[in-house]
């Protein structure tokens, strides 16, 4: 029913089919719980908020949650989608996101926003979100130029744009995903441009071009965990907790909860982009094969790792510097268990590594994921490959 011009009050699905349909509406408040047998979509400058607790949108088998165009607003509100849908994504024909706002928002169902299409700007900002359940394994890739390809996020923020004029801006705080036990499938969070802007992958792509980029000024997390449910033994799949692939930019990651990843393949924290401070304060940890704890194909100026890292399994290693650069490192402590499981190995140039406790190790030789290819590796502390080199070393 609505209350006045601008703002409605639903508790229906008529009446929130009503209010969607009234182009006078800017504000639909959500009271208890309503059921719909198909995907709604928010006007241009329209809000969707809860009334009060246990607010709640489930939508059907089947059906996609809630479609965002310019300017939309989601508060304080719960949304239920089956898992492999999406419980919030955008249409790509309008012309700009403007500026998204998501707050205190639980989503059974992925949360997906990609610039593509007809979109050329937009500002994202989450502030709380929940994302309990979500099913990404069937939905494309990013393509990691023949070395590897990485799984969608139950958050996916992708600037597809391979105009380089076009910048996707971000602000993402309060993010959980997953519960223990009981993974998202797919990455955690997914934050990507349409390419590599830096030339950190020029040896696979010499003559990549700008590309349209993603500038995050803060992505802070807590607890998440995630199973990118890739077989044992696949060479070119990949997914993680946290990624931030080519084309992100990101002036800090702060990892607030532990980040837990549970299958073959799946990263904890993993960096294709530029990241000016990288800090994970309550431990990660994998529990699959060839699961490293951080890798870097980016850039790096300084990661802090607090809450120490352990990962379990044949090939899971503690730190990779696989390429580009790291400027500092620094850990409280690396703990691997398994054959191949190196715990920190370094190909690129890391300028500074600080060991505050120690680097201890589990296992001999056996087989690891190293980029795409599967090897042979012997289980060691410390291994520089060729190409690669250490400016310091602190170690306590």
């Amino acid at each position: 029913m609505v209350k006045q011009s601008d703002d409605a009050r639903v508790d229906s699905e008529s009446s929130l089919l009503a209010a969607l349909e009234n182009k006078d509406v800017k504000r639909i408040a959500v009271s208890g719980r309503i059921e719909t047998g198909r995907s709604i979509v928010l006007r241009p400058g329209q809000a969707l908020v809860g009334d009060g607790h246990g607010a709640r949108v489930v939508f059907s088998a089947g059906a996609d949650g809630v479609q965002l165009t310019t300017d939309n607003v989601i508060e304080d509100i719960a949304l239920q989608t089956a898992p492999e849908k999406r419980a919030i994504y955008n249409d790509t024909t309008v012309g700009s996101l403007g500026r998204v706002s998501l707050a205190r928002v639980a989503t059974v169902g992925q949360v997906q926003i990609l610039a593509e299409g007809a979109i050329r700007a937009g500002h994202v900002e989450v502030v709380g979100l929940d994302i309990a359940e979500s099913d990404t394994v069937a939905r494309e890739n990013v393509l990691g130029y023949g070395v590897v390809d990485v799984r969608q996020g139950a958050l996916t923020l992708w600037n597809r744009q391979q105009d380089p004029a076009v910048v996707i801006t971000a602000l993402l705080k309060g993010i959980t995903i997953g519960r223990e036990g009981k993974p998202v499938r797919g990455s955690g969070v997914l934050l990507s441009g349409a390419g590599d802007n830096s030339g950190y992958f020029k040896q696979y792509v010499p003559n990549q071009p700008p590309v349209g980029r993603l500038d995050v000024s803060k992505l802070e997390t807590g607890a998440i965990f995630s199973d990118g449910r890739i077989p044992e033994g696949t060479a070119k799949l990949i997914s993680g907790g946290v990624f931030v692939a080519y084309g992100a930019n990101v002036d800090l990651v702060r990892n607030q909860g532990k980040v837990t990843t549970y299958g073959p393949n799946d990263m904890v924290v993993d960096n294709w982009g530029d990241v000016k401070l990288w800090v994970a304060e309550a431990g990660l940890e994998s529990r699959g094969p060839s699961a490293i704890g951080v890798v870097n194909f980016g850039g790096i100026k300084e990661l802090k790792v607090t809450g120490g890292i352990e990962t379990h399994g044949g090939g899971a290693r503690g730190f990779n510097v696989y390429l580009g650069t790291v400027e500092v490192a620094e850990f409280d402590r690396i703990v691997t268990h398994g054959d191949a499981s190196v715990g920190v190995q370094v190909s690129k140039h890391l300028g500074k590594l600080v060991v505050h406790d120690c680097i201890e190790t589990f296992g001999g030789s056996g087989p690891s994921l190293v980029k795409g290819v599967i090897v042979q590796l012997q289980a060691m502390a410390l291994s520089v490959q060729e190409g690669g080199e250490i400016g310091s070393i602190e170690s306590g």
